[in-house]
């Protein structure tokens, strides 16, 4: 069960030294990070007093409430007693021989292995990988550092563009061990090849982290993992402090640089990828975020420089493809963003939503018939895409389909109930026919949706205007107003209203302002309010 939180403070129950009344002693018996009790106190810690074991088991019990953290840490403990043993049975010291010992009983007596994917969040916490034995790069290697730091090696993380290993260096031997290869042992050039380390990198990559390091790196994945389960703030935190830790990682640059984006922090949002790209200047995902950023701002023909570069750097980036189509298509070059469709679908043709925009293109060429063809494509790979039902809807409208197209809407709102637009239309639907009463309905879901929408509070006033309830009428036209004092329509219904409740002062106020911002007024209206203030 996990749980939820805003804040990374967190308790454990740890009251003393983990092998106290243990028998043999371990190495890190003495350090202070053994009764840390947040991650705070774990950072304001020098480097060789935290014990990297406790400041990861208080990120699970903050990820999970039925975490009991000193029972993992005995288990560690107990671990580490047995590898002990092992090596004075064998008449080794505590140095790099110790590491086929460990190698043996972990991988392949205990079973411990690394799955193939990081898609479960449980795999990044030191709890999860002890109890199922199994973990990524990152989880795996804490618990391989954590065992370290109780037997007293000299063993260090090692980070990479998307990788993380460990690696033995007492400053006379020296090698890496793979975690997710049964502890087998890589040259520095293999992780340096396959997972592209940059030239001219001057940051953190490919040397020896400490343990703070280690534990900013732990909170860059926990940044993505909260962000997976949709708590943002969590999040946000997380890859602010793993920023804060190591701010030449790249990865964590970027990934606080989505945070940001989804939060609406726009400029905020620049500088982290920005940062990114300067530490990992061809990373062709961060180049594809940026464009989305320059997006939201408005930048389109910056966004079409980094979408093109990021196709550039990695073509078989579908999204890239996409995002660079949406741009197009934002600047009236439908043909270029058919293009880019085109070629998105070449490498994803069962990715539905690239049908659906296809048909979004297609809609605003005014090829209606095209666009519904690309619609139920998308709806024939995934039936539950509520924005191709919407967009069917839109196509309908067009064509006077009217039956068709509030069925479209019906669908998309069954699928997505918040998806005001189509709110917004099918009541516009039904107060065409003169539903008003369903239009209404529609309406009013749209505003509690979304309560500051001026245009649904009008569209709602409307309604009720032409179904005689003018005070009701009014209320939402005043609401309009206030969310938007330029709406003419809005102070023109105002007028009609007033009128017809007899309040020809108001109902003149609002129908001069109508004027002045461009209505064309009723001159039997102006006349009848003219006539009620004789």
């Amino acid at each position: 069960m996990q749980k939820v939180f805003i804040s990374i403070i967190c308790v454990l129950l740890f009251t003393g030294p983990a092998s106290l009344g243990r028998g043999k002693p371990l190495a890190n018996e003495d350090k202070s990070g053994l009764y840390a009790k947040s991650i705070e106190q774990v950072l304001r810690l020098e480097d060789e007093e935290v014990d990297l074991a406790t400041a990861a088991l208080i990120v699970s019990e903050q990820w999970s409430d039925l975490v009991y953290g000193r029972r993992h840490r005995l288990d560690l403990d107990d671990m580490a007693l047995e590898i002990l043993e092992r090596l004075e049975t064998k008449g080794l010291g505590v140095d790099y021989r110790a590491i086929a010992v460990i190698n043996e009983y972990l991988f392949d007596e205990l079973g411990f292995k690394s799955v193939k994917e990081a898609s479960d969040p449980d795999d990044l916490f030191l709890h999860s990988v002890l109890n199922r034995k199994r973990g990524y790069c990152l989880s795996l290697s804490i618990l391989y550092l954590s065992l370290g730091e109780r037997l007293g090696l000299a063993l260090y993380g090692v980070v990479v563009p998307e990788h993380f290993f460990v690696r033995y260096d007492d400053g006379r031997v020296r090698f890496n061990i793979e975690t997710t290869g049964k502890g087998g042992s890589a040259p520095d050039e293999h992780y340096i090849e396959k997972f592209k380390v940059p030239e001219d990198d001057e940051g953190i990559y490919m040397l020896n982290l400490s343990k703070i390091q280690t534990l900013g790196c732990l909170f860059n994945n926990l940044g993505n993992t909260y962000s997976e389960v949709g708590n943002i703030d969590a999040a946000l935190l997380a890859l602010e402090r793993a920023v804060e830790i190591n701010p030449s990682l790249a990865e964590s640059r970027t990934n606080l640089g989505n945070i940001y984006l989804r939060k609406d922090r726009t400029e905020d949002a620049i500088y982290e990828y920005r940062a990114a790209l300067r530490i990992k200047p061809e990373d062709a995902k961060t180049h594809n975020n940026l464009g989305n950023a320059y997006t939201r701002k408005g930048w389109l023909n910056d966004a079409v420089s980094e979408y093109a570069y990021s196709i550039e750097l990695d073509p078989n980036f579908a999204e890239a493809y996409k995002n660079l189509a949406n741009v197009y298509c934002k600047q009236g070059m439908f043909g270029r963003a058919l293009s880019q469709l085109r070629q998105a679908i070449g490498l994803e043709p069962k990715d539905a939503s690239l049908h659906s925009q296809m048909g979004t293109v297609y809609h605003e060429m005014g090829r209606y018939e095209d666009a519904i063809f690309q619609y139920k494509k998308a709806l024939g790979i995934k039936r539950d895409l509520a924005d191709a039902h919407y967009g069917l809807g839109l196509c309908y409208n067009k064509l006077g389909r009217v039956k068709d197209e509030i069925r479209a809407y019906k669908k998309a709102l069954a699928i997505e109930p918040g998806m005001v637009a189509a709110l917004a239309n099918l009541g516009n639907a039904y107060f065409n026919q003169e539903k008003y009463d369903a239009a209404i309905e529609q309406y009013r879901q749209g505003v509690r949706a979304k309560p500051d929408d001026g245009a649904l509070r009008y569209n709602l006033g409307a309604a009720y205007s032409n179904k005689g309830e003018y005070q009701q009428a009014v209320i939402e036209y005043r609401k309009a107003v206030e969310l938007d004092a330029q709406m003419a329509d809005a102070h023109n219904g105002l007028a009609f209203a007033y009128f017809k409740l007899g309040k020809y002062a108001l109902a003149a106020e609002h129908i001069r302002t109508a004027e002045e911002l461009g209505v064309e007024i009723s001159g039997e209206l102006l006349a009848a309010i003219e006539n009620g203030l004789r």
